[in-house]
């Protein structure tokens, strides 16, 4: 089994495409140990060859899979000797459409990955991250958190249990010395994005486009600072003090927007 040689070690769920890819890349290149997990076992392999099999560890994984999930972490410890420095929580999905008119199981499929996913890598991860000094457990939320998007109701909601589970978890944690954050992405240049976006997205301001790897390096940051909440624009904390002041107004501006769909 390829060992860390006692480097910093990452973690990163949905590692295979988009932010988790772009931001083992990162982290590779820091010269950190990259957990790489996801169900995409094929870019999972051409990620592998891109980094080298000896710069971390690479492995299938459905979040949803409790005991695949504690074999993986288990293995990753053995690894790194029982550390791990950062958590990343980055796997999600979501089905577009209006709540009523998508398919039941599709709207559990989403709670199963974007939330009890993120719990089951936290509570899987705990001892690695409570023996390991200064770690951060990092999850994607998202601008959606700060309001819920029409279109994508149950992601919405994933999302807001999410930042609310990472609120708790930074004053629960500080009793080991681990620290609770999450992302707040807006719109991002990945699969997930659909075309109905892209056309409208404006070239500047909160709600252009970001590449994933402006959010790989909010992740880089968010190791190495003390925030909540990062936010990917930054432009976007705007956004949430305006729901936070005036959320009747928000739901009429967003009213008035095309429905978030596939």
């Amino acid at each position: 089994m390829t060992r860390s040689g006692g480097r910093k070690s990452i973690f990163i769920t949905g590692a295979a495409s988009g932010i988790g890819r772009e931001t083992a890349r990162l982290f590779a290149r820091k010269g950190w140990f990259v957990g790489a997990f996801d169900v995409n076992g094929a870019d999972l392999n051409a990620l592998r060859e891109e980094l080298g099999a000896d710069n971390g560890m690479f492995a299938p994984l459905d979040v949803c899979d409790r005991a695949a999930f504690a074999d993986v972490v288990n293995r990753f410890g053995t690894a790194t000797g029982g550390k791990l420095d950062l958590l990343f929580n980055n796997a999600g999905t979501a089905v577009g459409g209006f709540f009523d008119e998508v398919a039941w199981d599709e709207l559990v499929r989403v709670v199963n990955v974007n939330l009890l996913g993120v719990m089951t890598g936290i509570h899987t991860a705990m001892p690695l991250l409570k023996a390991t000094p200064g770690a951060l457990c990092l999850t994607t939320s998202s601008s959606s958190s700060i309001f819920g998007t029409a279109g994508i109701a149950v992601y919405s909601a994933t999302k807001h249990a999410v930042r609310g589970l990472t609120e708790a978890l930074s004053i629960e944690l500080k009793r080991y010395g681990v620290r609770a954050s999450d992302l707040l992405p807006g719109l991002i240049d990945t699969a997930i994005l659909p075309d109905s976006m892209r056309a409208i997205a404006p070239t500047t301001g909160m709600w252009r486009i970001i590449p994933p790897a402006e959010v790989a390096q909010a992740v880089w940051s968010a190791y190495h600072g003390d925030l909540l909440h990062w936010y990917v624009p930054q432009e976007l904390k705007e956004f949430d003090l305006q729901a936070t002041a005036a959320p009747e107004m928000v739901r009429e501006e967003r009213a008035s927007l095309p429905v978030f769909s596939d």
